[in-house]
């Protein structure tokens, strides 16, 4: 079935998807873009490359870089860059940057590239976890990629308008984002260069983009799992523990793309992250939705952490890619967990 132009924008308008030209008056406004991608045969992966371009500091954005390869070798390109101009030699806002890391809309909605020409500290994710990380210096790394989507996208809009909200969905909107933010699975094509060696790929992933006002003082933990299969099947679930004395998750949305159509989903149960340990955590994902009960099992792979995060209230975070099972489809896909340190075994 072939995906419309519509299926594909989620209902927002085209240029939703082209970047702002210049500074937000709200100095709390960002931009953010990221993509996950991985070697379509776990060669290695590129989880968490992303740029957030806040008002405040417009033209020093933040911005990560990550690249693993099996075995646990991980380097982190993360830190600090300037911004180059938005407006493309057409006119229009399409250019997104921060220092070494760029991302270019080529056809809103459905062509993106994604470039990066720089270093990152190199080392091995058990070091990551248990210390040491960042001793064996900075190697060298160029990278560039375009990539096409293949699912429509996953929109999420926020807005505390609503005079009914409850406190837990007013946290939780903040936490996402009082704006709007949409995915999209992607296949790609690239070339990375590392090592003095050129490896041409193809590789699998999503594409995040948002413009919000976001809030992360409240936000106590995630767990947010995505994958696009060979088949072109896919799925994407995002899920906040619960609040109080609540079992419900406090956030649960997901979505499921079968035979060209995209179904609303909720999670039933999802694989919070417990224990931090380099590769081969298991993980059984568990949604609803119109097709009946889907379980999606996963194994751990091309992981990055962060550990005792004091800029985001003491969480351990996982960034990094699975080998996912449905059926008798496996692909790799991404995996964002993050869960307070008092709640999380190490090794």
């Amino acid at each position: 079935m072939t995906i419309t132009e519509q299926d594909l924008t989620g209902g927002l308008a085209p240029e939703k998807d082209l970047v702002f030209p210049g500074r937000p008056d709200d100095p709390d406004m960002r931009e953010s873009a990221s993509v996950w991608l991985y070697e379509e045969n776990g060669a290695f992966g590129f989880p968490r490359m992303g740029i957030e371009a806040e008002a405040s500091s417009w033209e020093d954005r933040r911005l990560q870089a990550a690249f693993t390869f099996p075995g646990g070798r991980a380097l982190n390109g993360a830190g600090r860059g300037a911004a180059p101009p938005a407006i493309d030699e057409d006119g229009k806002p399409t250019i997104l940057g921060a220092g070494p890391l760029t991302f270019r809309c080529i056809e809103p909605f459905r062509r993106w590239t994604m470039t990066y020409d720089g270093s990152a500290l190199d080392g091995d994710v058990n070091e990551q976890i248990y210390g040491g990380y960042g001793a064996r210096g900075a190697t060298p790394i160029r990278l560039h990629v375009d990539m096409t989507m293949v699912t429509p996208a996953w929109v999420q809009q926020t807005s505390l308008d609503d005079p009914n909200m409850s406190q837990v969905e007013k946290d939780n909107a903040a936490a996402m984002g009082i704006g709007y933010r949409f995915e999209h699975h992607c296949r790609a094509t690239g070339v990375y260069e590392i090592d003095g060696r050129t490896y041409e790929f193809k590789g699998v992933g999503n594409r995040i983009h948002r413009q919000s006002v976001r809030k992360l003082e409240g936000f106590f933990g995630h767990c947010w799992l995505s994958a696009v299969f060979p088949n072109s099947d896919a799925f994407g679930s995002l899920a906040y523990p619960p609040r109080g004395a609540s079992e419900a998750y406090s956030y649960n949305d997901a979505v499921i793309f079968k035979d060209g159509r995209l179904y609303p989903a909720r999670i039933l149960n999802a694989p919070f992250l417990k224990r931090g340990m380099p590769a081969g955590d298991e993980m059984v994902l568990e949604l609803q939705s119109e097709l009946g009960r889907t379980v999606i099992e996963g194994t751990t792979a091309l992981n990055t952490f962060r550990v005792g995060n004091p800029d985001i209230g003491g969480l351990n975070l996982q960034q990094g890619g699975a080998l996912f099972r449905w059926g008798d489809q496996t692909a790799y896909g991404m995996v964002e967990r993050s869960t307070h340190e008092s709640l999380t075994t190490i090794g």
